[in-house]
């Protein structure tokens, strides 16, 4: 996906993904706008929503199947060095331990 070569400073305050999760909530923002927030800028070429775009799709739009990737898998899009791909690993083994917190919460109350 081509960024339209503007950066996302130049939306509209309610199109900006950190300015939508702040005047709405974390629920309204799309996967890819939230994983923006986490790549937090994009360069030349792309925006960080675009590059958030071309991640899902890496994960075939999935975010389970994103949470499997490596590292190294995750730097194949273009833009995406080590220090955004290890946020992005981060990002998706903290979901996958917040995620497991929760069914063991369940688990116990249930016994």
């Amino acid at each position: 996906m081509q960024a339209q070569n503007h950066s996302i400073k130049s939306w509209a305050k309610d199109d900006r993904p950190r300015e939508k999760l702040l005047s709405k909530s974390p629920m309204q923002l799309s996967d890819a706008e939230l994983i923006a927030l986490l790549l937090n800028h994009g360069n030349k070429e792309k925006t960080a929503l675009d590059m958030a775009r071309e991640l899902l799709q890496l994960g075939q739009n999935n975010l389970f199947e994103l949470g499997k990737l490596s590292v190294f898998e995750l730097m194949k899009v273009k833009g995406i060095g080590k220090a955004k791909a290890v946020t992005i690993a981060a990002a998706m083994e903290l979901a996958k331990r917040r995620q497991l917190s929760n069914t063991r919460k369940s688990l116990v109350a249930v016994a």
